[in-house]
């Protein structure tokens, strides 16, 4: 009897327990660290990290008719093609990140084209406004 007594006591011991196994694992709120990641290897860098040949020839031709880079265009973002992008930016108050302004682009004449026929539109010409009103006159 002491021995059916202890197993039935063992026995509801170790049926209570075992829910109480089952949770010891540690939990993670959804903003907690992983402790590995599967993802964070393979994982590929978002938006430009260089600039084209093509565009840095662009950019150097721009750079050289405005005065702020001297001799040819190289093809090639280097040093001397980032100091006188920041210099033309710094020059014109904005930003002066390695990576050219879309701003300064713009006021390089590299901007997308603004042509009246693509958006159907009457381009706008100085003389068109008045200098009293700011209203265009036709």
């Amino acid at each position: 009897m002491q021995f059916g007594r202890a197993f039935l006591t063992s026995t509801l011991l170790l049926a209570t327990a075992m829910p109480c196994l089952a949770f010891t694992h540690s939990r993670r709120g959804p903003t907690s660290p992983r402790v590995s990641s599967k993802h964070s290897k393979s994982a590929k860098p978002v938006g430009q990290r260089t600039i084209d040949d093509a565009r840095a020839t662009q950019i150097q031709a721009s750079l050289i008719k405005s005065g702020y880079l001297s001799g040819e265009a190289s093809g090639h973002w280097d040093s001397q093609t980032q100091t006188a992008m920041q210099k033309f930016q710094a020059d014109n108050g904005w930003q002066t990140k390695l990576i050219p302004d879309s701003r300064a682009i713009i006021k390089l004449g590299l901007g997308p084209e603004q042509s009246s026929k693509s958006t159907g539109i009457p381009a706008m010409t100085v003389s068109d406004v008045s200098p009293t009103s700011g209203f265009m006159q036709r």
